[in-house]
């Protein structure tokens, strides 16, 4: 009873207990490690002796301990500042502030103690958890170390508390305060004693259990104590020993010799109280890595919805944009399992997310993956993105699921321009409208700063090398500097690349500071444009260099809008920060006059475009007009590029929803551009597969390829036989879907100018067209309550089983994948590569480029190449005009027709109606 072995037993078993439940933490994710910070200030030599003890348990355990120092010379303000960035730290769970806090300035110990965040208050010192404590929420706080080291050792005892007299002495904040109430609220009928008490012996006498920490040594004698009682001894004091080498020893509170004859039980001092408060300080850190894990797993949702005030007739959607109040960003995001380190705040309604999220939640299972596309569209649109908003909020607010929508970033040029914005509309946007379609947190503007730095890098060196000799072009690039000249890193990859082998700029020969220093660009091989983020018809062709200061270099150039960047299409198709980088060094911008292809890394620019792109790689957040989660995330052409938006917003979205979950994101265009671009580039890239094709149809659009007039130049009344034969269009396109071996649902997106037998006839052609369902909606009208049906069959066809495969094989030759392409998905008869067609298939298979993907730049207003063939177009040949390479996007764009690359402005664009408000600062006139 008296052993130090028994209280050595104890502390082991409760290291394996503890050992054990870090393991089970890792099993269930591989990535996962109880973290402790141990903050101390000053170098005390006990405090140090504390903390090593501390750090040497929690390695024993599995915890990964951190001590963080910080000088005596530290404030106040500086300490509560480290508090703070451990407290927004995710990958901590414990914060223990050593005592005292050694510092050449007043420090308030109180304040800092409770700066410490509730959850990660190992330490139980808070007021926070004291209340808790106090009221008996016992479960639902952390307990002070040493008084719960001290309950352990008297349940290992195996005396029961309840009903026992118990007495403390002492009431510090650390021991005797908690202590009284945790055997309080262990049901012990408990006395404190102080320095005030009256007959403190005879208290004492009375006690079955006795816990002493007065700070006084051996000041309770054996003589006081009851016969048999437990007594925990939790003082540590030093005494003269002139048998010890340091001339003293250790004692407790209790004098030991006596009081053991009495005690049934009794902790020896040092190895009983000490060793178990360090346990249970373990003990702790292990429950709220628990707790931590627990409340973060994948799809643990704790989301509110917003309620929708619907109106008839349905307002604009600028309007029902104001009406809604969005929640909070910071708030939507710890619904979702998004946690404060992870999230940068733009303002109270969008936000970025950090990437180091994929590394934390990379155990947890996927969510099922859905992607909106549609029928071969009128020029204004069927509504996808509608549809998409409208079924997220189908799913969630109405279904209680866990939904995700990911959709692309609007460029502002249409928003200006003719087609104004593209948050959905009606009853299903994301919000608020006019963050989305203006600026959002700067993505495109920071794609347009480094587009054009290539631009600039390009015709900066061609003038450079036209205008120097080898010598002199190479004392610049590699400028003297104390002295002594050095290559930069990129400098030494490209020296790499040439085969030359060599660090010293000193010792390269004439050949080699040739090869080196000239990139000899051929001009009229130069693919890279400058890129503007607005519609400006008279930049699509210009004449650079006429300032005398370029000394007659001028050349034809243009101007692409900024999402026709390839810069934009490796933002979209990047799955990590190196992987960006590696891809923009990747692209090639010209190709030299001996044929081989130029890049950025080639020019020395892709690490300051990695520099311009590091905050344009987070997701953005916002939200649904029900509060549902969106990310918004890149926005390329849907023609010259692959039109969807981000991998990346993608691969978070189906982990935070969890295996039960679903991530809805949309493909531009009909399903024969963007949803073939979706699956043959984007699902290659991300080793993603989808569950279900959403296809969106109209009944307008559908009388149109049955031969009806163009939208939007004059109404027509029903018409079923003209429907009937439009229906052609979305049969092919359900074929084109399940090529890909996935299951199909059909969207009938209803109008108001709809008869009930249209609507009746769509959804039964796309039945018997092989489509897994076809439902009706009214989100436009209803929100996600008219989208339930939607909703429902979405969720019945991702438990279908699905076959997905690729179209093509990468290893084909360029001109098969095109006619495979062209045959299967269009209709087409065969290709035909024209003379610049060809010689691009032979270059780019000599450069090395023949094995990347095909991303077909044709008009998306008709599956031919002819925008007014409506319907589906049979016995045609697909010319193909030019083919271009992305090469660090990873893919070839064939282009089939004249493909304008930046809009033109009509006679009266949107900004006609777009104003600010001075007053209230709202915009007005977006729609």
């Amino acid at each position: 009873k008296f052993l130090l072995g028994f209280y050595s037993s104890v502390h082991r078993q409760v290291r394996e207990c503890l050992k054990k439940d870090v393991g089970q933490m890792k099993l269930q994710d591989p990535n996962f490690r109880p973290g402790l910070v141990v903050l101390q200030v000053g170098d005390r030599d006990d405090s140090n002796l504390y903390i090593s003890m501390k750090l040497k348990a929690a390695a024993e355990i599995g915890i990964n301990a951190t001590h963080m120092r910080l000088p005596k010379t530290a404030t106040e303000e500086e300490v509560l500042h480290s508090i703070t960035e451990v407290n927004e730290n995710s990958s901590f769970h414990g914060l223990i502030v050593q005592l005292p806090l050694d510092s050449i300035h007043k420090i308030d110990t109180e304040k800092v103690t409770n700066a410490v965040a509730p959850e990660k208050d190992v330490d139980g010192l808070t007021s926070i958890n004291a209340g808790k404590l106090s009221r008996g929420d016992l479960g639902d706080c952390f307990i002070p170390c040493t008084p719960n080291g001290c309950m352990e050792l008297i349940r290992q005892t195996g005396v029961s508390v309840a009903g026992k007299r118990a007495v403390v002495i002492g009431r510090s904040k650390i021991v005797g305060a908690p202590m009284h109430d945790l055997l309080l609220w262990n049901h012990a009928t408990v006395t404190t004693c102080h320095s005030k008490t009256v007959d403190l012996p005879g208290e004492v006498g009375k006690a079955d259990i006795l816990v002493v920490g007065i700070g006084k040594a051996e000041m309770v004698k054996g003589d006081w104590i009851k016969k048999g009682a437990v007594v925990i001894d939790c003082g540590i004091n030093h005494i003269p020993d002139k048998s010890k080498a340091s001339g003293k020893r250790v004692v407790g509170d209790v004098h030991y010799a006596s009081a053991k004859e009495q005690a049934g039980f009794i902790t020896p001092v040092p190895g009983g109280v000490g060793p178990m408060t360090v346990a249970m300080l373990m003990a702790n850190t292990v429950l709220s890595a628990k707790r931590f894990l627990d409340s973060h797993k994948s799809g643990n949702w704790n989301i509110s919805y917003t309620k929708l005030n619907l109106q008839k007739p349905v307002p604009s959607d600028i309007a029902i944009s104001r009406s809604c109040v969005p929640k909070p960003i910071d708030r939507l995001a710890r619904e979702v399992g998004l946690l404060s380190d992870e999230v940068e705040l733009y303002g109270k309604t969008k936000a970025k997310v950090q990437l180091n999220i994929i590394k934390r939640l990379q155990a947890q299972p996927d969510g099922k993956y859905v992607v909106v596309t549609g029928i071969t569209p009128t020029p204004l649109g069927e509504g996808k993105s509608t549809t998409t908003i409208g079924l997220v909020q189908a799913l969630g607010a109405h279904m209680k699921l866990n939904v995700f929508a990911c959709v692309r970033q609007p460029s502002q040029g249409p928003t200006f321009g003719i087609k104004g914005g593209a948050a959905g509309g009606g009853y299903s946007q994301v919000i608020p409208m006019e963050e989305f379609n203006l600026h959002l947190t700067g993505d495109i503007h920071a794609i347009t700063a480094a587009n054009n730095l290539v631009a600039a890098a390009i015709d900066a060196r061609m003038f450079h090398e036209a205008t120097q000799s080898d010598k002199a072009l190479y004392n610049r690039l590699v400028p003297l500097s104390g002295g002594q000249r050095t290559f930069s890193p990129i400098q030494i990859n490209r020296l790499k690349k040439l085969g030359i082998e060599k660090t010293d700029p000193s010792t390269l020969t004439e050949e080699e500071i040739t090869r080196f220093a000239r990139l000899d660009i051929e001009p009229s091989s130069v693919t890279w444009q400058r890129v503007l983020d607005t519609n400006d018809r008279f930049l699509r062709k210009i004449t650079i260099g006429q300032s005398p200061t370029e000394k007659g270099h001028t050349r034809e150039a243009q101007f692409d809008i900024t999402v026709a960047s390839e810069i934009m299409a490796v933002l979209a198709l990047t799955s990590s920060l190196e992987d960006m980088r590696q891809r923009l060094a990747k692209m090639v911008v010209a190709t030299s006059r001996s044929g081989e292809p130029i890049t950025t890394e080639d020019l020395g620019v892709s690490g300051a475009l990695t520099v311009l792109m590091r905050d344009a790689i987070k997701p953005n957040l916002m939200q649904t007009l029900e509060g549902n989660p969106v990310f918004v995330h890149a926005g390329p052409f849907a023609n010259i590029a692959h039109g969807n938006s981000s991998i990346l917003a993608d691969k978070i979205a189906l982990k935070l929803v969890g295996p039960e979950g679903f991530v809805v994101t949309e493909a531009g265009f009909g399903a024969d551009i963007g949803m073939e671009k979706f699956f043959n580039i984007k699902c290659r890239y991300s080793g993603l597969r989808p569950h279900v094709v959403v296809l969106v149809a109209t009944v307008r659009a559908l009388k149109m390829h049955g031969g009806g007039p163009t939208v939007g130049l004059h109404e027509f009344r029903s018409n079923l036989e003209l429907l009937e034969k439009g229906c052609s269009n979305m049969r092919k396109q359900i074929e084109n879907a399940q090529h890909f071996g996935v299951p199909v649902v059909v969207a009938v997106n209803g109008f108001k100018t709809d008869t009930e037998a249209e609507l009746d006839l769509v959804c039964s052609m796309a039945k018997a067209a092989g489509a897994f369902d076809a439902v009706r909606c009214s989100h436009w009208a209803e929100g996600g309550a008219g989208a339930v049906a939607l909703g429902q069959a979405v969720q019945r066809a991702s438990e279908a089983p699905s076959n997905f495969k690729f179209l093509y094989d990468l290893e084909l030759p360029i001109a098969d994948k095109i006619r495979i392409i062209g045959q299967k998905i269009y209709g087409a008869d065969d290709i035909e590569l024209l003379p610049e067609a060809q010689r691009k298939v032979e270059l780019y298979t000599k450069q090395g480029f023949g094995n990347l993907p095909i991303c077909m730049a044709k008009t998306h207003l008709s599956l031919s190449h002819e925008a007014d063939k409506k319907g589906v177009p049979t016995g045609f040949v697909l010319p193909i005009r030019d083919i271009r390479a992305s090469v660090g996007s990873g893919f070839l764009f064939p282009l089939v027709g004249t493909m304008p690359t930046i809009p033109g402005l009509p006679t009266r664009p949107c900004f006609y109606d777009i104003d600010l408000d001075p007053e209230t600062e709202q915009v007005n006139g977006l729609f």
